[in-house]
């Protein structure tokens, strides 16, 4: 694997016929929504929770996920976009953020919810292992797109980077760190403890044991992508010298650390 990284550059284009075109960014997409999608049914199965419901949140998600993942990321780029306003549907290119899913998403759930008057608490721990998971497969496709890339390394697993595709201060390097791959493994970490946790716990899940499943996935994602972006170059909006997606990693931290202090402050 790490000898394929080094020494294969890969291709964003998976197969054209015709008009037809499929590129590995939107097979890599649909691979983690379907991964996602298979985790949830499966715990929701296990939690006796109707799985048409189950599928009906599934569209919801994937609709409200994808429309914040796209407006977050054009209003990080607005200048681009507004030059260039055809690329704002081109999402087969790249540019879908994930910080703008999880808000996108998130906001989807509490009104399914509200609508169904079901438990946004219980359908939120149902749904974070299989956004882990979906995570760690959707980064991928950042590999074929040749971008979110990290600093140049002589590591044995860096990465080549096309020469159109490397910022121009860094156009005499050849090799690139794996964020993509930091992340997908840092994201399948998530995946494997949040399993074991239902795993252990799926015959007792009270509200309790409910939020530390869903602020693990919080906390232990907003820690990874807040370590991972000292690492990349690519262009983001900086905040008193850190970049964008680090205040809101942070943001996310302190918002679940919070929520744990406030759900355990009386234990003893």
């Amino acid at each position: 694997m790490l000898n394929l990284l080094h020494y294969f550059l890969p291709q964003p284009l998976l197969l054209a016929i015709g008009p037809l075109t499929i590129h590995w960014y939107g097979l890599c997409l649909v691979l983690a929504i379907a991964a996602a999608l298979g985790i949830t049914l499966k715990l929701s199965h296990e939690q006796k929770i109707n799985q048409e419901q189950v599928l009906d949140l599934a569209i919801w998600l994937i609709i409200g996920g994808l429309l914040g993942a796209r407006i977050y990321e054009i209003f990080l780029e607005w200048p681009y976009y507004f030059q260039n306003p055809a690329a704002i549907i081109k999402i087969w290119e790249g540019g879908l953020a994930i910080h703008g899913a999880i808000i996108g998403g998130g906001a989807s759930l509490l009104i399914f919810a509200r609508k169904n008057k079901l438990s946004s608490l219980k359908l939120t721990a149902l749904i974070v292992p299989g956004l882990a998971l979906g995570q760690a497969i959707g980064r991928w496709g950042n590999w074929f797109n040749q971008e979110l890339f990290g600093l140049p390394t002589a590591l044995p697993w860096g990465i080549p980077i096309a020469l159109e595709n490397r910022p121009l201060n860094y156009i005499n390097y050849n090799f690139f760190h794996p964020t993509f791959l930091y992340e997908s493994l840092g994201c399948l970490f998530i995946f494997l403890i949040l399993s074991i946790m239902y795993y252990r716990w799926r015959r007792h899940l009270d509200k309790k044991k409910l939020i530390i499943i869903i602020n693990t996935y919080l906390l232990g994602y907003a820690l990874l992508r807040f370590s991972l972006e000292f690492i990349k170059i690519d262009q983001t909006p900086l905040v008193g010298g850190w970049r964008w997606p680090q205040i809101i990693s942070l943001l996310i931290a302190a918002f679940s650390i919070a929520w744990l202090v406030k759900t355990f402050k009386f234990e003893k």
